[in-house]
């Protein structure tokens, strides 16, 4: 049914978009993801969902426990429209709820810390699902975050400043892990043909107007010549 309703959609979004959605889907993964904690300066956040989209990550956890997640259209780029972003603001306990539930989703947790020997981004283990955690810009990650990760994980400095900007450390990250990924071949680590299919059909849905009601009346149609 998913294939054939993705089919019915490409007849009516442009032969481009078509395209990009077959070829960028084809190298999207959920074997890693990102987490950010409690950002407050809004170009820092849209460049973070800039760069998820630029890797292939296709989704951002966002805690708010005292600052609102907020995208500046013009450094996102457009990225909050391809990227899956969900937010963690409506309990007491944002950080906590958020490193459970990807947890019971399979992943290990790695906190990203400068305060630390432990891994580094070249070294981390990454033959199981991985969430890298970021933290705010001023403080870095709650000692909360901190306590539930499995890894602790540094990105490699030589200079006197002692951390990147937040945005940095979350491209530099996600740049070598997809990198060390491409690079090994003993496990599958992007989406199957299913999983692209069910994301190709939820960006059409981005795109289309009154997605809703026009998928409704494809499903029923596709019912219809299968009956």
């Amino acid at each position: 049914m998913e294939e054939k309703l993705l089919q019915a959609l490409y007849q009516i979004i442009t032969p481009e978009k078509v395209e990009k959605f077959e070829r960028i889907a084809a190298d999207r993964t959920r074997h890693v993801t990102v987490a950010v904690e409690n950002l407050f300066q809004e170009h820092n956040a849209s460049a973070v969902m800039r760069s998820c989209d630029c890797f292939g990550i296709q989704d951002l956890h966002i805690i708010e426990q005292n600052n609102k997640f907020s995208v500046n259209r013009d450094i996102a780029m457009g990225a909050g429209q391809w990227v899956n972003h969900t937010h963690y603001s409506d309990n007491l306990y944002p950080t906590t709820k958020c490193i459970q539930s990807l947890k019971e989703k399979g992943y290990k947790i790695a906190a990203t810390t400068p305060h630390t020997d432990a891994y580094t981004i070249n070294d981390v283990p990454i033959d199981q699902p991985i969430a890298f955690l970021f933290g705010t810009e001023q403080t870095g990650l709650s000692e909360k975050a901190l306590d539930l990760s499995d890894y602790y994980v540094k990105i490699p400095m030589v200079g006197f400043t002692e951390s990147f900007n937040i945005s940095v450390s979350a491209a530099l990250t996600i740049n070598a892990i997809r990198t060390r990924l491409e690079q090994q071949n003993d496990f599958e680590w992007k989406l199957n043909k299913e999983e692209q299919t069910t994301l190709k059909i939820e960006w059409c849905k981005r795109i289309i107007k009154n997605p809703d009601l026009v998928i409704k009346d494809m499903i029923r149609r596709i019912r219809e010549e299968e009956a």
